[in-house]
């Protein structure tokens, strides 16, 4: 396998020569149609072998290997022309009249990005960088993770690109302790670069046995997104792992009213990593019954994810602490959880998960739709031994979660595992903010409201006081 890190170095470094990109953002746009368009090149001369009659959306003469292929090929002003006046212009134009779905996949791809680079000798020189790796021949099924990690490790500050970033340790437990089954409906309703889908794909290939169980992989395994960058990422991470065309949806998954969803729309599990700490633009709210209105987006997508699963369902997946606490619709909202789902497990992670992209403290939730809630069972993980936080470079580990999976087996209390009734929740105003009863408590935080108030009695007793010491002293 090729050194990965080492070209994505050398890429970055020969961008940054280029005046036209602006910020690590745009170098990672610009790598994101690149790669779509080599793998999907790829794919697109593997399927004319193995499929009788299969002709590519994508004209002849546009094809990767046909303009980008040759390290000695047009360079220059030629092809920064040929990039910015033929493939562009012709590959976000396709006829989509004939219902061809790898057509509109390479459309939206390309009707919502650009080519930022304004040197044609820069350009050519990152092409024959990429045309080092061979994905085709690549041993590791993970190479797109791979290389969008590198990516986003070796950019040093990529900006908002961090926020569809869900580490793969984390992906994977949320993956493994689900267990989709083949024939299940898996949904991500914000789906970033894919990562969920992949672990989901790679999870089913086990149990594929038959051409048919290809087939209802390929139609079962969806994603809706509604950021140009991620979509591109993730349809291009799906087209790696084998996925003809994948059921990702260009769109606002808020942006839909609620009532519009029939059984049909049903799935059978959801895992997912929801924008938090956003705000609901164009009104979305107005989509979801007044009950439970909020402008925070990670609220209304739980709403979202109840109503979406089938009786039965499943999800497994990661909310801020900012969800699990609060009055008004957010309690209202935690009720509806609590009476709607059975939610069995809280793990409650360290702070500095998500760092550097955010470093609110997460937690990962798993329910079933259909039966209340009893009981929950939190579950604290704790930061390896002799290490004070995760970063870049010390990131979580999947080995690391090895005790949770035995212990999720078999369930008992312990030093970081411990059981609340549905009683304890209600009576605490359906809060499900439990610290670790095991654990020394830590100092407590206070919301601003009552700190106000803190100070005003603080305030009176002074006064109090004051009144007092007049008294005596006259």
């Amino acid at each position: 396998m090729a050194n990965i890190s080492g070209i994505i170095k050398r890429i970055r470094n020969i961008m940054r020569e280029d005046t036209g990109i602006n910020g690590d953002a745009q170098r990672i746009e610009q790598l994101g149609w690149m790669l779509f368009l080599k793998i999907f090149s790829d794919k697109d001369k593997e399927l004319e072998v193995i499929q009788e009659g299969y002709l590519s959306p994508i004209p002849a003469e546009l094809h990767w290997d046909e303009w980008a292929g040759d390290d000695e090929g047009m360079t220059g002003d030629e092809l920064l022309r040929f990039v910015d006046q033929k493939l562009f212009p012709t590959l976000s134009n396709l006829d989509l009249s004939t219902g061809n779905k790898r057509a509109l996949m390479v459309h939206e791809v390309f009707d919502g990005n650009h080519n930022y680079m304004k040197s044609g000798t820069t350009l050519r020189q990152v092409i024959n960088k990429l045309n080092e790796i061979d994905f085709n021949n690549s041993e590791d099924k993970h190479i797109f993770g791979d290389i969008y990690e590198t990516i986003l490790k070796e950019l040093q500050s990529a900006g908002k690109s961090g926020e569809f970033y869900t580490p793969r340790a984390i992906v994977q437990l949320l993956t493994d302790l689900t267990d989709p089954k083949l024939g299940e409906k898996i949904l991500d309703p914000s789906c970033g670069t894919g990562g969920f889908l992949t672990a989901t794909i790679e999870h089913l290939k086990e149990k594929c046995l038959t051409l048919e169980d290809r087939k209802r992989l390929q139609d079962n395994v969806r994603g809706w997104e509604y950021k140009p960058l991620p979509y591109l990422l993730a349809t291009t991470n799906l087209v790696l792992h084998d996925i003809e065309v994948p059921d990702i949806r260009f769109d606002d998954s808020l942006s839909r009213p609620l009532i519009e969803y029939r059984r049909k729309d049903r799935v059978d599990a959801i895992l997912a990593n929801p924008p938090f700490g956003g705000v609901v633009s164009n009104n979305n709210e107005n989509n979801f019954p007044q009950n439970y209105r909020t402008k925070e987006s990670a609220d209304l997508f739980l709403i979202l994810m109840i109503h979406l699963l089938k009786d039965g369902g499943r999800a497994a997946i990661v909310l801020p602490d900012g969800s699990l606490t609060g009055d008004g619709v957010k309690q209202r909202i935690r009720q509806k959880l609590l009476e709607d789902c059975n939610l069995h497990t809280i793990i409650r992670l360290p702070n500095s998960v998500f760092q550097p992209y955010a470093s609110v403290a997460t937690n990962l939730l798993f329910f079933t739709k259909g039966k209340p809630t009893k009981n929950i069972w939190y579950y604290q993980h704790l930061l390896p031994e002799n290490q004070k936080a995760y970063s870049k470079t010390k990131p979580i580990q999947l080995a690391e979660f090895d005790t949770l999976k035995q212990w999720w087996k078999k369930r008992e209390a312990n030093e970081q595992a411990w059981q609340v009734d549905i009683k304890t929740i209600i009576e605490s105003g359906y809060n499900l903010d439990i610290k670790n009863p095991h654990q020394p408590e830590e100092e407590k935080q206070y919301s601003s409201a009552e700190l106000l108030d803190l100070l005003h009695q603080s305030f009176g007793k002074s006064d109090d006081l004051l009144v007092q010491l007049r008294k005596e002293l006259a």
